[in-house]
C-alpha cells in the first residue's frame, strides 16, 4: 500500500463501453486508476452484439459492437489504467474501501473516488408476472443473444417475442437470420419500447409482425414450451380474455425491459425512483461526494456513443474531484415538467461553460414543442416533429443564462 495510505486514486467499477471511457478519461487527466470487470475481458454486454450500427456518432463510422469495445480496450490496454478481471467487488465501505473477491480470494483496495459503471441487466419474468408453466424455451433476449452468437447453439424453431425492447427487435432479425420463424412481436404498450430504427431495420424489413397492446397472458408447455395464448390489452392495462387466441410455438423470447445494475450502492447514494440509478449532479456525481455514476447503472440509453460520452466527462469530473477542482457550491435543481418521465441530472452548479440534461418523454408527441424554463420563466422553445418514449433527448443550455430552477416540459 502506497504511503498515502491510498491504493489508487480513481476505482471505476465496470469494464463495458462506459467503464473503459471514464477510466480513460480519468486517466489523462493524470489520476491513477484501477479498473474492475467481474468477466474475463473488457466489453461489456457489447462483446455479444455482433451486429453493426455501433460508433456512427463517435466513430463517424459503423462498426460491430466487438469492433468498437475493441477500440476502448486497446487504449486501456496501452495506458497506465491498472486493470483487474475476473474480479467482482462485494462491498463498498464507508471512506471507499473496496472489498474484491477473486481467485485469489478476498481483497481490500482503498481509493480516494469511485466510478458506477457496471451497467444494466433484464427484467425477468417475474417482472411481469407471466402466468403459466415454466417448461424449457423461455429466455431473456440478452440470454438468446449470447447463446447464439458467442456460443453458437440455436434457442429454438418457432419463436414468440414478448416485448419491443431493442435487444429483443435485434434478435428478432438474428433469428430470422438463423433460420428460425419468428412469429411476432408483442407489446403490451400501445406504443414501441425499442428505437424507431430498429423496428424499420429488425422487423419491417423481414415481414416480422409487431403486435401493439397485446401481449402474452399464459404460457403452456410441461417439459418444452408447446405454445402461448396472447390477448388484447386495454387502455387500463386489464387483459381483454374474450379475445385470447392461441400461437402455438416453442420458444418465448422476453425483451421487457432493462433495469441498472444499481445493488451495490443503493446504502451509500440516494436513488432515483424513476430511472433505477442514482440521483446525480451536472458533474454525474451522485449525492455521496466523491462516488459518480455512469452509462447504464446510471440510466437506460438508446444508443452506446452517449454512454462513451456520458462517460468521458464522468470520468473528467472525477479527476477534478481528485484534485480538488470542481464547483460543488449552492447546486440549483433541474426538474421534469408535464410530458417529461425524468431528467438528467438533476442539479447544476453556477458558472461558465454548458449544461446537458438528457430526458424521456411520458408519451408519444407530434409536432410538440421542448420548453425550457428558467425560475418558472420561459427560455427557449424547440420544436420537434415527434419525440418517442422509446429515444432518449438532450437540451444543451449555456449556463450563463441560468439564474435558478431549470424545468423541462413538453407542449
Amino acid at each position: 500500500m502506497k504511503a498515502n495510505k491510498f491504493d489508487f486514486d480513481v476505482a471505476v467499477l465496470g469494464g463495458g463501453s462506459a467503464g473503459m471511457a471514464a477510466a480513460l478519461k480519468a486517466s489523462e487527466n493524470g489520476v491513477s486508476v484501477v479498473l474492475i470487470e467481474r468477466e474475463d475481458r473488457l466489453g461489456g454486454i457489447l462483446n455479444q452484439c455482433i451486429h453493426n450500427g455501433f460508433g456512427l456518432n463517435y466513430f463517424k463510422e459503423e462498426l460491430t459492437g466487438p469492433e468498437y469495445a475493441g477500440r476502448f480496450a486497446k487504449k486501456v490496454n496501452e495506458s497506465n489504467i491498472k486493470v483487474l478481471l475476473n474480479t467482482t467487488v462485494t462491498k463498498i465501505e464507508d471512506g471507499y474501501t473496496l472489498t474484491l473477491l477473486s481467485k485469489n480470494g478476498l481483497k481490500k483496495l482503498k481509493v480516494k473516488s469511485i466510478i458506477l459503471s457496471m451497467g444494466c441487466r433484464e427484467r425477468p419474468a417475474g417482472a411481469i408476472s407471466l402466468c403459466g408453466t415454466r417448461p424449457a424455451g423461455i429466455i431473456s433476449a440478452g440470454s438468446a443473444q449470447k447463446m447464439i452468437n458467442i456460443y453458437g447453439k440455436m434457442i429454438g424453431k418457432k419463436i414468440v417475442i414478448v416485448g419491443s425492447g431493442d435487444i429483443g427487435l435485434i434478435m428478432a432479425r438474428r433469428l430470422h437470420f438463423e433460420g428460425a420463424q419468428v412469429l411476432g412481436v408483442y407489446e403490451i404498450l400501445p406504443h414501441p419500447s425499442g428505437l424507431k430504427r430498429n423496428i424499420s431495420q429488425c422487423l419491417t424489413d423481414y415481414n416480422i409482425p409487431l403486435h401493439l397492446s397485446k401481449t402474452v397472458v399464459e404460457v403452456v408447455g410441461k417439459d418444452r414450451v408447446e405454445g402461448v395464448y396472447v390477448a388484447p390489452v386495454n387502455k387500463d392495462f386489464s387483459f381483454d380474455f374474450s379475445k385470447k387466441e392461441f400461437i402455438p410455438c416453442d420458444t418465448v423470447v422476453l425483451s421487457i425491459g432493462l433495469t441498472p445494475e444499481n445493488d451495490l450502492a443503493q446504502e451509500l447514494v440516494q436513488p432515483n425512483n424513476i430511472t433505477g440509478g442514482a440521483i446525480v449532479d451536472e458533474y454525474l456525481q451522485t449525492s455521496k461526494l466523491g462516488i459518480f455514476s455512469c452509462g447504464n447503472v446510471l440510466h437506460v440509453h438508446d444508443i452506446v456513443d452517449n454512454v462513451t460520452k456520458e462517460s468521458e466527462r464522468a470520468g473528467e469530473n472525477c479527476a477534478k474531484f481528485v484534485k480538488g477542482e470542481l464547483n460543488i457550491s449552492n447546486p440549483l435543481s433541474i426538474k421534469n415538467g408535464p410530458g417529461v418521465r425524468y431528467v438528467n441530472p438533476q442539479t447544476y452548479y453556477k458558472g461558465d461553460g454548458i449544461l446537458n440534461v438528457n430526458f424521456r418523454v411520458s408519451n408519444i408527441f407530434e409536432n410538440a414543442n421542448i420548453v425550457i424554463k428558467n425560475n418558472g420563466k420561459e427560455l427557449r422553445k424547440i420544436q420537434k416533429r415527434i419525440l418517442l418514449p422509446a429515444e432518449m433527448e438532450t437540451v444543451v443550455i449555456a449556463k450563463k443564462d441560468l439564474t435558478g430552477e431549470v424545468e423541462i416540459s413538453i407542449e
